[in-house]
C-alpha cells in the first residue's frame, strides 16, 4: 500500500528539461534577464509548481539521473493511466509511485474519499529522475541516531493517527500552514513574488502564507526569538536572490527537524517563463549531510485566488466526531 506523504508531491512546476545546467544554458541563448528600475532581476509574477518528478529518486531509476526520451514517454503513459479514471485524486509523489508500481486502480492505495482528479492540475514532466540534486544519489541523506530516536527528519503523513482533540491534527489540516518551504506539487502549489528595492515578498497559494523578506537588511534576530515560518533574510548574489531562513520554532521547523535547521533558497530567472528554485536544507542534528532540491517553476498567467481551507472549519468537527464514533463502535464490540 502506498501512503500519502507531504513530500514533493513538497513541491513545483517543471519545464521539459534534461538537467539544471541545461536549463540555464538554453535560457542564455537570445534572452536577457528583465530588471527592475533599480537594476535587480525581475522575479515578479505567479510561478507554478506542478512537477511530476518525484522528490527522491525511485529504486527503479536508482542508477539514472535522467530518463531517455523513450523512458520519459513510458512514464508519461503510465501516469496517464493512473489518472485516467478521473476518480480518486493522486497527490504529489503519489503519481510517480503509482505509475512505477503499475497501479491502475485508484482503490489499490490510500484513498482521500472526498477528492477526485477533477480538482488537480495536469502535471509537468521532464527527464530528471529526482528533484534532489545533491547528494548525487537523489535521496534524502540518512538521519542521525538522535533524529531517528526522536522521529525527526521524515515527511509528515497527511493522514494522522489519532484525534483525541483538535491539537492532535497536523497544522496543514487545521488550516494553519503547510510549512515554509512547501515542496507539495500539483495542488494549489503556486507562488507569487513581489519586489521592492529593499524587500521581496513570497506568497504561497496554499493557506496563503506570505513572507516579507528584507534584502541586505539587518541580521537575524536573537535565537531566542522563534517563529512558525522562521526568520528570512535575503541578499543578491549576482542575478540570484538568496534567502536564508533560521529561527524556526519547534512547531514550524521543516519536517520536524530541530530548531537549528537552516534553509537556504535561491531564486534565479533562467528564461522568460522559468524560475529556477533551489533549496538547501542543513541541520547536522537531523541529517548526516545537507541536501538540495532544484525545482524549475513555470510562469502562470492566472492570478491567485483565496485558498479557502476548512471554510468555517467544519472539516475538523467531522474528523473529531468520526473518531468518537469509531471509539464507540470499538467499545460496543468488546461488550460480552
Amino acid at each position: 500500500m502506498i501512503r500519502r506523504y507531504v513530500v514533493a508531491g513538497i513541491a513545483l512546476a517543471a519545464m521539459v528539461v534534461v538537467a539544471p545546467a541545461t536549463v540555464a544554458a538554453q535560457a542564455a541563448e537570445g534572452w536577457t534577464v528583465p530588471r527592475t528600475p533599480e537594476g535587480f532581476p525581475d522575479l515578479q509574477g505567479v510561478w507554478a509548481n506542478n512537477s511530476a518528478t518525484p522528490l527522491e529518486r525511485p529504486e527503479q531509476w536508482a542508477d539514472k539521473t535522467q530518463l531517455t526520451d523513450e523512458e520519459l514517454a513510458s512514464f508519461r503513459a503510465a501516469a496517464a493511466e493512473v489518472t485516467a479514471s478521473g476518480l480518486d485524486a493522486v497527490f504529489g509523489d503519489q503519481l510517480a509511485a503509482a505509475a512505477l508500481a503499475g497501479i491502475r486502480d485508484v482503490d489499490s492505495y490510500d484513498s482521500t474519499g472526498n477528492y477526485n482528479q477533477f480538482w488537480l492540475v495536469e502535471r509537468d514532466f521532464d527527464n530528471r529522475t529526482s528533484l534532489i540534486v545533491d547528494p548525487p544519489n537523489g535521496r534524502v541523506p540518512a538521519r542521525t541516531p538522535d533524529a531517528e530516536r526522536a522521529g525527526r527528519g521524515l515527511p509528515p503523513p497527511i493522514i494522522a493517527e489519532k484525534a483525541d482533540t483538535w491539537a492532535d491534527r497536523p497544522l496543514s489540516e487545521r488550516c494553519v500552514t503547510f510549512g515554509v518551504p512547501s515542496l507539495f506539487a500539483g495542488y494549489n502549489s503556486y507562488y507569487q513574488i513581489f519586489q521592492s528595492p529593499k524587500h521581496a515578498v513570497v506568497l504561497m497559494e496554499m493557506i496563503h502564507d506570505a513572507r516579507v523578506i528584507p534584502i541586505d537588511g539587518p541580521p537575524h534576530p536573537d535565537q531566542a526569538i522563534r517563529q512558525l515560518h522562521g526568520d528570512s533574510r535575503g541578499r543578491w548574489e549576482g542575478d540570484t536572490l538568496v534567502v536564508e531562513t533560521t529561527n524556526y520554532s519547534k512547531l514550524g521547523s521543516f519536517w520536524s527537524a530541530s530548531e537549528d535547521i537552516t534553509v537556504t533558497e535561491r531564486f534565479t530567472r533562467v528564461g522568460p517563463d522559468t524560475l529556477q528554485y533551489e533549496i538547501t536544507f542543513s541541520d547536522p542534528t537531523t541529517w548526516t549531510e545537507p541536501w538540495t532540491v532544484m525545482i524549475p517553476l513555470r510562469r502562470s498567467a492566472d492570478p491567485l485566488f483565496e485558498y479557502a481551507c476548512h471554510e468555517g472549519n467544519l472539516g475538523m468537527e467531522g474528523i473529531l466526531s468520526g473518531y468518537r464514533a469509531e471509539e464507540r463502535e470499538a467499545a460496543a464490540a468488546e461488550q460480552p
